[in-house]
């Protein structure tokens, strides 16, 4: 045999041997349970989407899917569990819209952009701008006017500094150009229950926990925060409607792993939930959560993600936002 020939069939099965078993995991993959960690609390509308997306997952990949509750700060602790986990594709993260806020205000242990393998984004829906009944203005424009013939006046509540609440909130008030007064609340039910209450004026909500009280007359909604009005809220106008042109913030879920997850297991998992995302009994489940269904490639939401975050870390420094 000769040398050269030789040398070129060395490589040719050492090409073979990298490939198969690759191939190999693709085809073999799952093979034992899928963990889903969710870093919030049972109950909540991300342990919803989970099991909901858990529950068909299971049936599409024929093995179990079960959900990990690992709450805690802000959903930092039970983020950081599956940042680190092995990269096997056994172990995946559901992560919120905080995410992209936890980044800005916090520091983290890891890079959320780089130390990750987006999978695809899950849901996506509008936060509502809801109003005590004691407040006096029953319209965006006629709060922004208020807010800027009385500046620090308008008091908003959020579900804790740097929480998505607060966040849309002082991105509204720089788009708008006024100034608001934070009241910050260990979680969403405080500051909803001093909004009704009428402690505090307004507060930036998501759908599920805001349209309940404002069909029960306890609270007025008056904007909404996606591009499009809801179907739910067809009178009440976007924020860009109201006189803040580009305003939008979003709400959304979607699925996470380790870095350096296999790419086969990658497109399998994003090729199968997508298919879950474009039927109708998708949609009408994760409408009651106030969302709808979202898909797309994990190019698309690492982009997001990466935008989001800077979106945030500008807001950040600009209005002088800090953890006390």
């Amino acid at each position: 045999m000769k040398p050269a020939f030789r040398s070129m069939l060395v490589v040719l099965l050492a090409c073979a041997s990298c490939c198969v078993p690759c191939s190999a995991f693709a085809q073999a993959y799952p093979d034992k349970t899928i963990k889903i960690i969710v870093p919030f609390a049972p109950g909540g509308g991300s342990d919803f989407i989970a099991r909901f997306i858990a529950q068909r997952l299971q049936a599409a990949l024929g093995q179990t899917v079960m959900v990990d509750n690992r709450p805690g700060a802000g959903g930092n602790i039970g983020t950081e569990a599956g940042v680190n986990a092995p990269a096997d594709g056994y172990t995946l993260t559901l992560i919120a819209s905080s995410y992209t806020t936890n980044q800005a205000i916090y520091k983290a242990k890891y890079d959320p952009v780089t130390d990750i393998t987006p999978i695809v984004q899950l849901s996506q829906g509008p936060m509502v701008v809801v109003a005590s009944n004691a407040f006096a203005p029953n319209s965006m424009n006629e709060m922004i006017a208020l807010a800027k013939s009385k500046p620090g006046e308008v008091t908003l509540a959020s579900a804790g500094t740097g929480s998505i609440t607060h966040m849309a909130g002082e991105l509204f008030a720089s788009m708008a150009g006024v100034k608001l007064n934070h009241i910050p609340y260990k979680g969403t039910g405080p500051a909803l229950t001093d909004t009704i209450g009428g402690q505090t004026n307004i507060f930036f909500a998501t759908a599920p926990t805001s349209l309940p009280q404002v069909a029960a007359g306890k609270l007025k909604a008056i904007g909404v925060t996606s591009g499009k009005r809801m179907p739910a809220l067809p009178d009440v106008p976007t924020i860009a409607e109201a006189g803040v042109p580009g305003y939008e913030v979003t709400i959304w879920h979607g699925l996470i792993g380790p870095k350096g997850m296999p790419k086969p297991v990658v497109e399998r998992l994003n090729a199968e939930i997508n298919k879950l995302l474009q039927l109708k009994d998708t949609a009408d489940q994760l409408a009651r959560d106030g969302v709808t269904p979202a898909g797309g490639t994990p190019e698309q939401f690492r982009d997001q993600i990466k935008t989001e975050i800077g979106l945030w870390k500008k807001l950040v420094v600009e209005r002088n936002i800090k953890v006390e």
